[in-house]
């Protein structure tokens, strides 16, 4: 492993400072113009102005990279994807511009069960080889960390299936991959009639087995209508939590139920979604640790009007963070750029609040806030480069991937243009 000197950084977006960031502190890059970065193996070794950098006599004797006045950030952390799936659900996108919406597809056998019922019988390999691409997609537009779920299987032999291939890729692929145990989607179709039984095995079998076994560090719950209901979800997460898995929950993005408040009760990393929050639901966000997460890119594919609050939350106090929820239904997008964008025209957060929304925030809701989400000496080598004069226009240029050069723990894992 070189170590390198990396220099043209016009702008040096560090993000060093305050962990988590609330308020006004979103607002604050960290930002070193005409910036260079030192790095020793896979790690930050020093990062400044280049003249100061330049004279160190470490940087003499590194390789050098010049970035030739690109902007420079964190790698993206991508805090909530679902990354196994078999196939896309491009007839659903169909039918859904015809009029139909996603709770009415979803009684049709359509949403979650339908790629349930396809992962179910696809071969492993051909999981991995479409994972594989999607994480060289995901490096190619600037993300460095990743959190995925399960869920896709729902009985125990492809809830496995799926964490262990999330475990086998974590090893194998340079990015970070979190894994999130979503036994509790939705009911799968054999327990549609009898919802708690299935929730007994989630709670008494699956969650301490899959703990035991060391495949997940977080544990998730669907909690919203024609879900699991906030009693259900208690359940889910408790016995998660009881076993070491730190708790997420998918929050009131159909329906307010109450599962915002179950986040902060049961201190939660993330709550994800929050479309339908109440002025009761921000205040108390805004008082408590929990990051929300919110997924713009799932509203805009679904064609919605009603996008998450984040100005208010942004007002309340609340950590706020973005993520793709890379799915193959509702937000089939592995673009943080494109998410960007979206934060900034349909919920009216500035670019820079959107960058820390999408780097030390999500960094912090996986409690892995010491090693990445900004740059500072001692944090992982995790570096984004785009072919932009200024930071503003990563947004600005919505639908376009303007990121040139991605490095992970010190190893260039995308390069073009350079």
């Amino acid at each position: 492993m070189s170590d390198w000197l990396v220099t043209g950084c016009s702008q040096l977006l560090t993000l060093r400072g305050p962990v988590p960031r609330r308020g006004k502190q979103l607002s604050e890059l960290g930002i070193i113009r005409d910036g260079a970065i030192l790095i020793h193996e896979d790690r930050i070794a020093a990062l400044g102005p280049r003249h100061r950098i330049e004279k160190l006599s470490k940087s003499r004797r590194a390789e050098k990279l010049d970035l030739k006045g690109r902007v420079v950030l964190p790698g993206f952390v991508d805090s909530h994807t679902h990354l196994i799936f078999p196939a896309s659900r491009a007839a659903e996108y169909e039918q859904r511009i015809a009029g139909a919406s996603y709770e009415e597809i979803a009684r049709r056998g359509g949403g979650i069960r339908s790629t349930v019922t396809n992962l179910r019988r696809a071969p492993t390999q051909k999981l991995e080889a479409r994972a594989i691409n999607n994480l060289n997609d995901f490096a190619a537009h600037g993300t460095t960390t990743i959190e995925a779920k399960s869920g896709y299987g729902l009985d125990w032999k492809s809830e496995i299936k799926i964490l262990e291939l999330l475990s086998k890729l974590h090893q194998e692929h340079p990015l970070d991959i979190h894994a999130t145990f979503l036994g509790a989607h939705v009911i799968p179709n054999e327990y549609r009639k009898r919802p708690e039984t299935y929730v007994d095995l989630l709670v008494k079998r699956w969650i301490p087995a899959v703990a035991m076994a060391g495949l997940a560090e977080f544990c998730d719950v669907f909690c919203d209508r024609g879900a699991f209901t906030v009693a259900q979800s208690r359940r889910i997460l408790n016995a998660g939590r009881a076993c070491g898995l730190v708790p997420r929950i998918h929050a009131e993005q159909l329906a307010n139920t109450g599962a915002a408040r179950l986040a902060i009760e049961l201190q939660a990393a993330s709550a994800d979604h929050l479309e339908k929050i109440n002025t009761n639901d921000i205040r108390s966000l805004g008082l408590s640790n929990v990051v929300c997460t919110l997924l713009p890119g799932c509203c805009f594919h679904l064609g919605l009007a009603r996008y998450a609050p984040a100005r208010k939350l942004i007002d309340a106090g609340a950590i706020l963070g973005i993520a793709t929820d890379f799915n193959p239904g509702t937000s089939p997008t592995l673009s943080m750029s494109t998410i960007l964008s979206l934060s900034c025209t349909q919920m009216r957060m500035s670019p820079a609040e959107a960058i820390s929304a999408a780097t030390i925030n999500p960094a912090y809701s996986l409690r892995q806030h010491d090693r990445i989400g900004s740059l500072d000496v001692g944090k992982y080598a995790d570096i984004a480069a785009f072919d932009v004069a200024d930071y503003r226009e990563i947004p600005y240029y919505f639908g376009v991937n303007l990121c040139s050069f991605t490095m992970k723990r010190g190893t260039v894992i995308h390069s073009k243009n350079l």
